[in-house]
């Protein structure tokens, strides 16, 4: 048996041995031998060549493809020699070179270790492989520099390494959530052979971080009435956990009080605070927010921060007007500077916009005095009135100092109590009255009526007619007439008679009810109006009731030749006064004629012989009143020779007027002398 030692991968036509030599025969011998070389594998890796008695590899060695593992690795042949036949058995070492590098199964893996791992725990990496055998196999490995782990190498019974990962330091998965370290296997191989297989460590996370806000608190400014959904602040929290453990749900504290929840609200999400009530800068000038923050870890954890909230006032109040002291009546002589209210003003708001001045409208006679601030006192300024004006309404306006002012306006109603400051005043200075005579008794005559600009009792009047001076008790007006005291109404005592009294006249006084009383008079003309209440009286001729009176006339009377006169008077006046005469029976109506308005008795013709010697004339006298009165006088016309006697007794008849008033007379002249012309 021969034994050859090669290396592998030796490439074709390497040189094995020289049969011929190490047998120790001739090469020519071998040549005429018919030399063969057999194989036990299917495989021809060697050939012969009979001329040299070399043999030579004829095919690429692969060791590790046909022993694997085996430390050693053999090919066997057979050396067939004919003449003789004779066999010959060579056995062929194919020595390792190291021509395969260490190999892992991937080049990368990766591995999720818990973060709260605890300190030396291992974790086995798949080793790699090496089909290389003796010093050319795997024969260590390496791991990178890094802060947490080192490499621990199991060697097992067969020559196997299996390499592990110590850790050696606590991993912080929010310092380092992800460790890339590289692990090195190297053969023992000149040179050394190696790979690498990259390690992803991914720390899982444990909730071991409470969530962080970006700052410990918070400051926001609003302006006061800021509208629903106004953003205040946006906090922000994080949590170096993940996944749940830094999921992060935002939410007021407990320990804000139920009137600030009712104004601020927070998104649990975005951690956006905004505004759900009224902003009221007069309520709260600042607020603070306490907020937490919890992650969704298991058990959670939370952290608190505060977020102060400044209110900057906007003029949204109006001033207020509070009356301290008010009297709603005021004596119409109150002098001026008299204190009618004391008013208090006050702005809830601050700043300039807090501050109120007072004005009232300055044409009224009133006006403020400040007496400090936030306190005036409404005064009278000038002497009142009330009868010119007896009511007020004092519009109180106080304004801020804010862009824009506002304004608040109180009314105050002031009535005036009256004075008896004024004194009735008639109607009329004076009253000229016509009062038909023969009046009703208590017929009114006149209304006087006053006013006075005065209230109430100070307005109330009372009428009277005033005693005329002197002691005659006939010239006191009060004797014929009364005056009602509340109206005015003068009546009559008694009836007038125009023939007494034409003309009458009297002072009325009205006091009104004040205290003390104010006083004024009128003057009162009566003129008594006559009516026709007096019948006309013959005054001439004179004659009895049941009587007539004779008048003796010439048969040669010529006419028209006067025969008498019926003279008469009316003690009325005017129309009433007025009188004609008529002839209303005769025994014969055309020989005599009474003048319409004289009275004159006229013959109208000559008298003749077969007239009557004695004749009747019923002459009837009437006044132009309405309805008209009248008087009747019967004359008796006797024609007889002494007629000139007769009319001369009849003219001294007449003459011989006896007891005539002289009024009567100066009538009976005045006719004759009309009746004349």
């Amino acid at each position: 048996q021969i034994r050859y030692s090669i290396p592998e991968e030796l490439t074709r036509g390497a040189f094995v041995g020289n049969i011929a030599k190490d047998l120790g025969t001739d090469v020519a011998k071998l040549a005429a031998a018919n030399l063969q070389v057999l194989s036990d594998s299917d495989s021809q890796y060697f050939s012969v060549n009979v001329n040299t008695g070399v043999i030579m590899v004829s095919e690429r060695i692969d060791r590790e493809q046909l022993c694997g593992q085996n430390p050693r690795c053999f090919l066997h042949l057979k050396l067939a020699i004919e003449n003789p036949v004779e066999f010959y058995r060579i056995e062929v070492e194919i020595l390792d070179i190291n021509d395969n590098p260490p190999e892992f199964p991937s080049d990368e893996v990766s591995l999720r270790i818990y973060e709260l791992a605890s300190l030396g725990a291992r974790f086995p990496i798949q080793p790699a492989q090496d089909p290389d055998v003796g010093t050319n196999t795997l024969q260590t490995y390496h791991l990178s520099a890094n802060d947490n782990f080192n490499l621990n190498v199991k060697a097992r019974t067969d020559g196997g390494k299996f390499p592990e990962l110590v850790l050696e330091r606590a991993l912080d998965r929010e310092f380092r959530a992800f460790h890339y370290l590289v692990l090195t296997a190297e053969d023992g191989g000149s040179p050394p052979q190696s790979s690498k297989i990259r390690i992803t460590i991914q720390v899982l996370d444990a909730n071991d971080n409470h969530p962080v806000f970006d700052r410990p608190s918070y400051g926001a400014r609003l302006v006061e009435n800021s509208p629903l959904g106004t953003l205040v602040v946006k906090l922000n929290a994080t949590d170096v956990d993940e996944g749940p453990n830094g999921d992060i749900r935002y939410s007021l504290s407990s320990h804000n009080s139920a009137a600030l929840r009712q104004i601020f609200a927070i998104d649990e999400q975005t951690g956006e605070i905004r505004v759900q009530g009224n902003l009221d800068f007069e309520e709260a000038t600042v607020y603070e927010i306490e907020v937490e923050a919890k992650d969704m870890g298991s058990p959670t954890m939370e952290e608190h921060c505060s977020v102060v909230v400044e209110i900057t006032d906007v003029n949204d109040n109006a001033p207020e007007v509070i009356l301290t002291s008010f009297s709603s009546t005021l004596s119409e002589d109150a002098l001026p500077g008299t204190v009618v209210a004391v008013i208090h003003v006050r702005d809830r708001d601050s700043g300039e916009q807090g501050k109120v001045l007072c004005h009232v409208s300055p044409d009224l006679p009133f006006q403020l005095r400040k007496d400090y601030e936030h306190q005036y006192s409404l005064l009278t300024s000038t002497r009142l009135d009330r009868e010119r004006v007896a009511y007020y309404n004092v519009t109180v306006s106080a304004s801020d100092l804010g862009n824009p002012p506002l304004s608040r306006h109180t009314i105050l109603p002031i009535t005036l109590i009256d004075v008896n400051d004024n004194a009735p005043q008639f109607e009329q200075a004076s009253y000229e009255v016509l009062v038909a005579e023969n009046n009703p008794v208590g017929s009114v005559l006149v209304t006087v009526s006053a006013a006075d600009p005065d209230s109430e009792q100070n307005s109330r009047l009372s009428y009277s007619i005033l005693r005329a001076g002197g002691t005659d008790p006939g010239l006191d007006p009060t004797r014929y007439l009364s005056i009602h005291p509340t109206n005015g109404q003068v009546t009559a005592k008694f009836p007038f008679d125009y023939e007494q009294t034409t003309y009458l006249q009297f002072h009325v006084e009205v006091s009104d009810g004040g205290s003390p009383a104010l006083r004024n008079r009128t003057l009162v003309h009566v003129f008594v109006v006559d009516q026709n209440d007096n019948a006309p009286r013959v005054h001439f001729p004179r004659a009895g009731e049941d009587s007539a009176t004779q008048f003796r006339i010439s048969p040669s009377i010529v006419p028209p030749a006067l025969i008498t006169k019926v003279v008469a008077i009316d003690a009325d006046s005017g129309r009433n006064a007025w009188l004609s005469y008529h002839l209303v029976e005769a025994t014969d109506l055309g020989l005599f004629s009474v003048a319409l308005r004289s009275g004159e008795v006229r013959i109208t013709r000559a008298l003749q012989e077969t007239d009557a010697s004695e004749h009747e004339l019923l002459v009837v006298v009437r006044d132009a009143g309405e309805p008209p009165l009248s008087t009747a006088v019967t004359l008796v016309v006797l024609v007889e020779e002494k007629g000139p006697e007769a009319l001369q007794g009849s003219e001294a008849r007449a003459a011989d007027g006896g007891g005539l008033p002289s009024i009567t007379l100066y009538l009976i002249v005045s006719l004759v002398l009309i009746s004349a012309v």
